[in-house]
């Protein structure tokens, strides 16, 4: 019997993101696109810096990237 592959989370792919040394960025919500005009430009600026995620929960965002 062979075991199935877990499905990869592709919404999750697609929002973070491996460092070399294993750990998962995010990027900060603020960045995204929507009412970009009325946000200042050095909060934009400020928010462009990927952001560490949470030990507590790197486990189970591996698991859902298949990793």
């Amino acid at each position: 019997m062979s075991k199935t592959k877990m499905k990869t989370k592709k919404i999750l792919s697609k929002k973070v993101k491996i460092s070399g040394s294993g750990k998962i960025l995010r990027s900060h919500q603020l960045r995204s696109g929507h009412l970009r005009r009325k946000k200042s430009k050095s909060a934009l600026r400020r928010h462009a810096v990927p952001i560490i995620i949470n030990k507590s929960i790197t486990k189970s965002i591996k698991r859902m990237l298949g990793l």
